[in-house]
């Protein structure tokens, strides 16, 4: 009887600790993971504890995990990273997307669509970071960043972002060092003349500081053509981003399929070989089918997939981060590509590398996503449309370790006490 008791005190004391039930803070039973940093696509449970992941396997014993969630029927990602939003929203006159009426609180439209990041594009200048840090940045749930505008009053649309007198690429940088915890680069936008300063200042900023920048074109053939070959191999730098893809806007840029012949350009392809970034940007008017068809047909995939949220787009086409999505899966995108281009890409295009992956250790940030059967119509601007048997909905979203967001329920217990 004494070696049965020391047997016992023996497996207590030093049994590993693989043998035992884990007291896990919440364990996801019975998804399909889609990992793309880790090369995960199959069933599997996850594991949380203290906000980070614990543990991904095969079949995690959940006795004791304060929440379990039947993931049974669902995708499994890291939480989605949009980094084309606009949420510097406020209430003065004349200011568009920054501090203006027209960006959206960030909280109201990301968790209830798997998005857990999103970044600010170019809302911000130096003259005003602060002003979106305290009021945006400070009061949201959301994890929000921003690529700061190279025009120091922000996005504030007209004659704003024509004035290169307030294009200063060191302030600019300065700025961005002092608020580095949520600058991941800088933003150029519907610049209209017929020069490269905002571009080469916003890349300077970018030299001074390690971090890339995001180029919207709108508005570059409003006087004389701004060619795209020139700013993708005589300007831009490897990791360097270009936005508003597929965007046709009446002849307002070069579009990357040609507007007569309907075929896609080759060297676009060749500056994606380089190492420039292809972001969607979708919004209210820059995303077309006849630009995104045909370059899809020559092989084409954007890097990143992202909205360009505003009130002027996310009721639209656009509507949120899902839909865009959806939109490429009704084009014929695989579901692992969507992911990695809504995940672990963007957050490797805005070196934030501690997001958009289910690492163990990794912070905790997941969406399940259900991926509904039925019949669907997905429309573009123009109204061109694309009949669809499937499309995403978010089931839950998690931050940080905790459910931030839940369509049905699927926690037990459903709310932690």
């Amino acid at each position: 009887m004494k070696k049965t008791g020391y047997l016992l005190l023996y497996l207590l004391c030093f049994a590993p600790m693989s043998l035992m039930a884990q007291n896990y803070q919440m364990v996801i039973k019975g998804g399909h993971v889609i990992d793309p940093k880790n090369n995960v696509d199959e069933l599997m449970d996850v594991a949380i504890q203290d906000g980070v992941i614990a543990k991904i396997a095969k079949n995690i014993d959940a006795t004791g995990a304060a929440q379990v969630v039947d993931a049974n029927g669902l995708i499994v990602v890291p939480g989605l990273i949009d980094i084309h939003g606009h949420n510097f929203y406020g209430t003065r006159p004349n200011s568009y997307l920054s501090d203006g009426l027209v960006a959206v609180d960030p909280d109201s439209f990301t968790f209830r669509v798997g998005v857990t990041t999103i970044v600010d594009c170019g809302g911000p200048g130096w003259k005003n970071f602060h002003v979106f840090k305290e009021n945006i940045i400070d009061h949201s749930k959301t994890r929000v960043l921003a690529f700061m505008n190279i025009v120091g009053e922000g996005m504030r649309g007209g004659a704003y972002e024509q004035d290169t007198s307030d294009m200063n690429a060191k302030m600019t940088a300065q700025a961005a060092l002092n608020y580095k915890e949520h600058v991941v680069g800088f933003k150029v936008a519907h610049y209209a003349k017929r020069d490269w300063i905002p571009v080469d200042r916003a890349v300077e900023a970018g030299n001074i500081t390690g971090m890339p920048v995001i180029i919207d074109f709108g508005g570059s053939m409003a006087f004389a053509p701004l060619r795209l070959r020139e700013l993708f191999f005589d300007h831009l730098r490897p990791g360097d981003i270009y936005t508003h893809v597929f965007a046709e806007l009446g002849g307002a840029r070069e579009p990357v399929v040609d507007y007569e012949t309907r075929k896609f350009k080759p060297f676009v392809r060749e500056a994606q070989e380089r190492g420039i970034i292809f972001d969607v940007g979708y919004g209210g008017a820059s995303f077309d089918f006849r630009q995104a068809i045909p370059a899809f047909e020559a092989g084409f995939y954007p890097n990143t997939i992202s909205t360009d949220l505003h009130k002027g787009s996310m009721n639209a086409a656009m509507k949120d981060m899902l839909n865009v999505m959806n939109t490429f899966m009704a084009i014929g995108m695989e579901i692992p590509h969507i992911i990695k281009a809504s995940t672990w890409a963007p957050a490797q295009v805005i070196q934030r590398e501690e997001l958009g992956h289910l690492s163990e250790g990794a912070i905790a940030d997941i969406a399940l996503i259900n991926v509904r059967k039925g019949q669907f119509g997905i429309w573009d601007k123009n109204g061109y449309k694309l009949e669809s048997d499937k499309r995403f909905e978010c089931e839950m979203t998690i931050k940080d370790g905790a459910i931030v967001y839940s369509l049905n329920g699927r926690s037990e217990p459903v709310v932690l006490r």
